[in-house]
């Protein structure tokens, strides 16, 4: 048997694989060996705890960020893109303040992430 990390949709599923067919001896079961998780991403930058958080409302992948971090962003405008089911979603600041992403562009995200913090 083989064991496989596959990702689908951006969540980790670990499956066993057993080979099967004329080639194939039969084995007694082995126990599963523990995977290395995949390299986790750069350290978000440390945030004041009294921001307001921005979570992540779906699952998705970060598009693209619309500020560096430390700029000022008004309440409702948009301070990133995050593309779920192949559309792309604004991702509003809540309101006014100083912007600090906790992600970056790239990064594929799960639901209730923090994205960033408006302190």
């Amino acid at each position: 048997m083989k064991n496989f990390i596959i990702t689908v949709e951006g969540k980790r599923y670990e499956v066993g694989v057993e080979e099967v067919g004329e080639s194939a001896a039969p084995s007694a079961p082995k126990t599963a060996t523990p995977v290395a998780a995949a390299p986790a991403a750069p350290a978000a930058p440390k945030a004041d705890a009294k921001g307001t958080k921005i979570l992540s409302p779906f699952p998705g992948l970060i598009k693209s960020l619309a500020f560096e971090n430390g700029k000022a962003v008004k309440k409702d405008q948009p301070v990133l893109v995050l593309e779920a089911m192949k559309m792309d979603n604004d991702i509003t600041a809540p309101c006014d303040g100083v912007v600090t992403y906790c992600v970056q562009k790239g990064q594929t995200v799960e639901s209730d992430t923090v994205l960033a913090i408006i302190g």
